[in-house]
């Protein structure tokens, strides 16, 4: 509660507003609550900025009105799924906020889904209408749904089926609120398979803005832009958190590095929420381009969605100053740790500590705990706020009431905690353990490198041997034998990779997670 009134999220607001906001987030719990709390506290101040211009919250408010009534008059009922495969721009919060209004269960979906994945999670999921971008029409074009589509994105003037026109047909109208808080679906990132759902009831608490708000000095009205795709947990939440504190949600459907610091520099943006990738490329323009661009109004930039490596992180610092926050955690446990700028500066890479309320403990493989600096284990963690299990069936490991992330990890003598890798990526190669991100971690030291991803494959030998493929940064040139050779300088014989390969990129999902399986699977000869 301190922290929503620090924040500006809580005021002493007069009876009437009191009532309004605590019916709203009572019926739509503070995810769909988030937009009528703005709209009656900061209605008047601008809510959203893109590539057509501002809105006010009052204006966002009353388009969501509209288009839950529009909603309800095409026959989605409470509990109905609606998916939303939208990139960043105001259709994407108009969606999220009138499915949140009309009680319907929100699925959001990966722009860079193939068709067959959008296929079987549209059926997994039992979508009934679809809101897509204009740019994924032959995509959805085999989908069948109960309601059809909507467009939520025309180059062209709005046609009959898009949200601009069914909001304009239905102005001024809204719908009653719903019976239960709806429900949202977040997908995993899918980097071994088909994404999983993670459905979540977000109930009438606001212990996720807490959890934040104590770590990430947030502050109302002022302007965040949210780089990251907001279908994944990450842009999703601070999108949400922006619109609570009455804040200027600033964003583009595409990421162009060089864009988002211009853009940053005119709106004088104060948060800026992007994926590690998305911040190196950033970093990349401005080291290009000394005193080019203007990044002082920024107060935060907060990084999620892939591991953070220690020399990206010395590598903003020194571009962007103390600014940075490191947060750890995933789709089923939502939030686990966040690493302030000081801790960033003590131990760059750490994911930090744990926020108010929340309990991150380690186990071994027999659930045996582990303790003490230094020492790696299974991380789990409890938040009171975990998803409810897979859509598809099944769930995460628990222990004593804490969930598994599926990462491994160690905590330091300050009890920072640091992420070793994925708890199925460990090697056991010729006796000992190996977690390759120690030597992804390593690679990217190396002046010449921009970016490497390690693996293990089984050896007939060893157990296994650990493959590394390597891009290097333009203009530069290494043979095999050079990396190997930087390896062994610095780490123990047994961490040295027996093969590296050179590619242009890494491959990578949205939110900047390397695709192991498709690394693997050049290795086999499949896929290119």
């Amino acid at each position: 509660m301190i922290h929503g009134f620090r924040s500006g999220m809580l005021g002493i607001d007069p009876p009437r507003k009191v009532a309004k906001v605590l019916r709203a987030l009572d019926a739509l719990g503070p995810i769909g609550g988030a937009l009528a709390v703005a709209a009656t506290r900061h209605g008047d101040h601008t809510g959203l900025i893109d590539e057509r211009g501002s809105l006010t919250f009052a204006e966002l408010d009353a388009r969501s009105d509209a288009l839950a009534s529009a909603l309800r008059a095409r026959g989605v009922r409470e509990g109905e799924t609606i998916g939303i495969l939208c990139r960043n721009h105001r259709g994407f919060l108009d969606v999220t906020f009138a499915a949140a209004k009309g009680g319907a269960r929100a699925l959001y979906l990966n722009t860079d889904f193939a068709g067959p994945q959008l296929r079987d999670v549209c059926a997994r999921e039992g979508v009934s209408l679809l809101v897509h971008d204009e740019e994924y029409n032959e995509l959805v074009a085999p989908i069948e749904t109960r309601h059809r589509t909507l467009l939520g994105w025309t180059e062209g003037p709005p046609g009959e089926d898009t949200l601009e026109a069914v909001m304009a047909e239905h102005a001024g109208r809204a719908v009653p609120l719903p019976a239960r808080v709806p429900q949202v679906v977040l997908l995993t990132s899918g980097t071994t398979g088909t994404p999983k759902g993670a459905p979540r009831h977000s109930g009438a608490t606001l212990s996720p803005m807490g959890a934040i708000l104590s770590k990430v000095p947030f502050r109302a009205r002022e302007s965040t832009y949210v780089a990251a795709p907001m279908f994944h947990a990450l842009g999703f939440t601070e999108m949400v958190v922006t619109v609570s504190l009455g804040s200027a949600v600033v964003v583009r459907r595409r990421f162009d590095p060089e864009l988002v610091l211009t853009d940053i520099a005119e709106r004088r943006c104060t948060g800026l929420i992007v994926v590690p990738v998305m911040l190196r490329r950033m970093i990349d323009a401005i080291e290009s381009s000394p005193g080019r661009f203007d990044t002082s109004s920024l107060r935060i930039v907060l990084l999620s969605g892939a591991q953070l490596e220690a020399e990206l992180a010395r590598r903003a610092m020194r571009a962007l100053g103390d600014v940075l926050y490191n947060f750890y955690g995933s789709t089923e446990v939502a939030w686990a740790t966040f690493a302030t700028p000081e801790d960033l500066r003590a131990a760059p890479g750490t994911a930090g500590r744990p926020p108010f309320g929340t309990f991150v403990k380690l186990f071994d493989h027999d659930g045996a705990p582990v303790k003490g600096p230094g020492r790696t284990g299974r991380i789990f963690v409890g938040n009171g706020f975990q998803f409810e299990g897979y859509t598809g069936g099944g769930g995460k490991d628990m222990i004593d009431g804490l969930m598994s992330t599926g990462d491994v990890g160690h905590f330091d003598d300050a009890g920072r905690l640091f992420i070793d890798g994925r708890d199925d990526d460990m090697i056991i190669s010729g006796g000992e353990n190996v977690f390759p991100g120690e030597i992804e971690e390593l690679l990217i030291t190396h002046e010449g490198i921009e970016e490497a991803s390690v693996i293990g494959v089984e050896d007939p030998e060893w157990g296994w041997r650990l493959v590394a493929f390597v891009a290097l940064r333009p203009g530069c040139e290494l043979t095999d034998d050079e990396v190997r050779d930087f390896v062994k300088a610095n780490l123990a014989r047994y961490k040295v990779p027996r093969e590296v390969h050179f590619v242009d990129e890494l491959p990578r999902n949205p939110t900047g997670k390397v695709l192991k399986r498709e690394l693997r699977a050049r290795l086999a000869g499949v896929g290119g």
